[in-house]
């Protein structure tokens, strides 16, 4: 399984974890969580990819599966 890549991703925009959040419509621990590997809903998979400016098609770069 490969490593989850939303925090350098979000960094490389420069966005704060509380920036994405807002932008995604989480709370910054649930994208604290997701950085740190743990498993999340589809639902929630899809937020962070729009707010990151991403396709869906681009979840496995990111989500690592």
């Amino acid at each position: 399984m490969k490593k989850c890549e939303v925090k350098n991703f979000r960094e490389s925009l420069l966005l704060s974890k509380a920036e994405l959040a807002r932008k995604a419509g989480l709370s910054p621990l649930t994208i604290d969580r997701i950085e740190k590997g743990k498993t999340c809903r589809p639902e929630t998979k899809r937020k962070v990819l729009i707010a990151l400016g991403l396709k869906l098609t681009d979840r496995e770069k990111i989500f690592g599966n």
